[in-house]
């Protein structure tokens, strides 16, 4: 029998924010990503391949995983990501493999994007 697909792959993430509609205007002006509203509480992002959550019915609160996000233009979405109000806490750099940048989104949590170039 074959192993599901989706078999120990990242298949969700959820954020507790202070704010949906900030987090919706965040997202979605930095990368592009579509919302489902559930609710006052809850609202489901998708970003084209992987989906996951706001939600308001926990704390936000900055550390946990680091989610990290892919890119083509490494320079064009870190110029997004500061349109849309995020701050950059680790400036681009290279790593075997490819570059990244760190930064944090407007409730504190800190992501990284990365490119193979």
């Amino acid at each position: 029998m074959a192993a599901a697909v989706d078999n120990r792959r990242i298949d969700y993430v959820e954020f507790n924010v202070g704010n949906i509609e900030a987090s919706k205007a965040f997202y979605g002006k930095a990368f592009g990503w579509s919302f489902t509203d559930y609710g006052p509480q809850y609202c489901e992002f998708d970003d084209g391949r992987l989906k996951g959550g706001f939600t308001t019915l926990g704390t936000p609160r900055t550390g946990g995983p680091l989610v990290i996000l892919y890119a083509d233009d490494l320079e064009a979405a870190l110029s997004s990501v500061e349109r849309a109000g995020g701050t950059i806490v680790k400036p681009i750099t290279g790593f075997p493999g490819g570059r990244r940048f760190h930064f944090s989104d407007p409730d504190g949590y800190e992501l990284a994007v990365w490119t193979k170039n």
